[in-house]
């Protein structure tokens, strides 16, 4: 299994920006999709954004699409998560994960980083 560790979380206020990473080591990253997906307090893990293997495809969720922008740098093992115009709704623990399958779906990920927080002040 590959190992995953966040990065770059914070508090800001809203409107501003933020950059994610995410580290990997081990496993199969360069041949892994990637995921990002978020959790609030008493809400269900829910899915950001995910990229193919080799980044030449992406797909962000509807809360998010023309703010947030996925990529990677498989010389890196490296994923990223750029935040722009955050809101106070986009406050929540953020993961990244790896998957055999390009997917939205939770389920079809295979490891996952212990998360980082993003928190949005109003």
């Amino acid at each position: 299994q590959v190992q995953l560790v966040e990065s770059g979380g914070g508090l800001v206020q809203a409107g501003g920006s933020l950059r994610l990473s995410c580290v990997a080591s081990g496993g199969t990253f360069s041949s892994d999709a990637m995921g990002w997906f978020r959790q609030a307090p008493g809400k269900q893990r829910e899915f950001v954004a995910a990229i193919t293997w080799d980044g030449t495809n992406s797909y962000h969720g509807y809360l998010v699409k023309g703010r947030f922008t996925i990529s990677r740098d498989n010389a890196k093992n490296t994923v990223y998560l750029q935040m722009n115009d955050l809101k106070p709704n986009d406050t929540a623990v953020y993961f990244c994960g790896a998957s055999r399958d390009y997917s939205t779906d939770v389920n079809h990920y295979h490891s996952w980083g212990q998360g980082t927080q993003v928190a949005v002040s109003s």
